[in-house]
């Protein structure tokens, strides 16, 4: 009779613990809205070492619009296309587009902003969330509203990269 009693008492302890479990939300977690910050990008040698000096990608542009010239106050064309390139300094087609975004940046200097998150670390990872990568590397194109207009999985070729850019009107 005790036995019974006992295995009554203790089977109904969990049947209690495990509904007041299922019906609490335990997510601590506050909803905040993201905004793209940039992430430096670090330089890689064949070495596969990073530069620990490494500046942001879009460094350029920055001065750009925050130090006007001592003479004449030139107009800076208008931001068309912000290109986001979610990958890893340590995958070897995210190191292939190193070089690209670089020529990108100073072919197009303040009508493409270029963004890298390295999703494989804290400061990244929630970036692979937001735009729902499944690969890296992957291009993620914005228009000027912040507009998703084209995704691209994989190395991307610099030539279909520019075509990718021109449907914006980036010259």
């Amino acid at each position: 009779m005790k036995r019974t009693n006992m295995k009554f008492c203790i089977t109904l302890l969990l049947i209690i613990l495990f509904v007041n479990g299922c019906g609490k939300n335990n997510n601590n977690e506050t909803k905040t809205t993201t905004v793209p910050v940039e992430i430096p990008v670090k330089k890689i040698s064949k070495t596969g070492t990073t530069d620990k000096s490494a500046e942001p990608v879009s460094k350029n542009i920055t001065e750009a619009n925050t130090k006007p010239p001592k003479k004449q106050i030139k107009e800076v064309p208008e931001i068309k296309v912000i290109f986001i390139e979610l990958g890893s300094v340590n995958c070897i087609p995210c190191k292939m587009m190193q070089p690209i975004m670089e020529e990108i940046e100073e072919e197009y200097v303040g009508q493409v902003k270029i963004l890298f998150y390295d999703v494989w670390t804290q400061e990244g990872r929630p970036y692979a969330r937001e735009y729902r990568i499944r690969v890296i590397p992957t291009q993620v194109f914005l228009d000027k509203d912040g507009n998703e207009y084209f995704r691209h999985e994989g190395y991307f070729p610099k030539d279909e990269l520019i075509k990718v850019l021109k449907m914006k009107g980036v010259e």
